[in-house]
């Protein structure tokens, strides 16, 4: 596929203004308010597994409305220590499928909590999460799952899930508090961003490729993928546009990405139609521009021949690096400022 989206030189410095609802903050702040009135985690026992060198757990924990959401922790076997704990959240179509499928963090020596996505298992893997909130207006994919209303939309459930899940990391055995990492691919890499934005105390953000981010821009620039979910339904409801980019306006990245503290590890394909580019350097671009302190320690890696791939095994060891320096450093050493992009 070709470059599409801007040159990089003028990604380098985009950040747009991306129109934010007044109520923003007071909607999320009474969404997970509602949400932390629940105990969080429900049910962990022992996942018999074929893994001789990993520990593995079935988790329920409560989500949005004290829905039950399934995750698998996995972690070095016979490691008694707490250890940083790596908070991964899956692609669009996905599941938290089998506790043998993702093993990177785990075998890199972190402890791991997998985090299921309601109502999404099938197209690219399976689940076991169901979402018992879809009848609200809108399309039949969990995209447009009730996208007419803030109030009823899909993704108001699911990033609620993903702040539940860093809760439920932290309350489960032999895990390190301070340390907690949110990581993701895609719609994980939006879900990261999401909840770097909500919960203030994260070690650090890793996410390649983020959905969500810019929505209103990626709508008008692309048919691929999820925004072609979109596309398409506003294509048969013709008079939903305001309606729905008001719904959007209250689960785009950037808006959380501004608030974000924790430092943020990046990667992005230049010629990624399914999220594109100029998207996530919107967020990257104004990652912790409003978090009250000093920007975050910004890093991204950009990739000008692939598409949603973007670096693959090369930036995942890229990533593990990262992450491995940064938290090799003691627990109360000042964060490093600045921003960093490599290509």
């Amino acid at each position: 596929m070709p470059l599409f989206d801007l040159p990089l030189d003028q990604l380098r410095q985009y950040a747009p203004t991306v129109a934010e609802p007044g109520d923003f903050d007071a909607f999320w702040r009474t969404t997970l308010g509602a949400a932390a009135a629940v105990p969080v985690l429900v049910d962990v026992r022992p996942e018999p597994t074929d893994l001789r060198l990993l520990d593995t757990w079935d988790v329920t924990f409560a989500g949005f409305a004290g829905d039950p959401v399934r995750a698998w922790y996995t972690r070095p076997a016979g490691v008694a220590d707490p250890l940083p704990v790596v908070v991964e959240y899956v692609g669009y179509g996905r599941g938290r499928g089998l506790p043998h499928e993702r093993l990177t963090w785990p075998v890199a020596g972190y402890a791991h909590l997998l985090v299921d996505a309601r109502g999404q298992s099938g197209q690219y893997g399976v689940g076991d999460t169901a979402d018992p909130h879809g009848s609200a207006p809108g399309g039949p994919s969990p995209v447009t799952r009730g996208i007419l209303s803030p109030e009823g939309y899909y993704y108001r459930r699911l990033i609620t899930d993903a702040v539940r899940a860093v809760q439920a990391a932290r309350a489960l055995p032999a895990v390190d508090p301070r340390r907690v990492v949110v990581a993701g691919n895609s719609q994980g890499g939006g879900l990261a961003l999401a909840v770097a934005g909500l919960v203030p105390d994260l070690a650090a953000v890793v996410a390649t490729a983020p959905f969500l981010c810019h929505i209103q821009r990626a709508i008008e620039i692309t048919d691929v993928g999820v925004y072609g979910e979109i596309v398409n339904y506003l294509a048969v409801n013709r008079e939903a546009e305001a309606a729905v980019r008001h719904t959007l306006s209250y689960v785009d990245a950037v808006h959380f990405a501004r608030r974000a503290n924790a430092p943020v590890h990046l990667g992005i394909g230049l010629r990624d139609m399914v999220c594109p580019p100029s998207t996530g350097f919107a967020a990257f671009n104004q990652y912790g521009v409003a978090s009250g302190g000093p920007i975050p320690a910004r890093t991204v890696h950009v990739y000008p021949f692939n598409g949603h791939e973007h670096g693959d095994a090369v930036h995942v060891r890229r990533q593990l690096g990262w992450l491995a320096g940064l938290l090799g450093a003691p627990t109360d050493a000042p964060r490093p400022a600045g921003a960093t992009i490599t290509g």
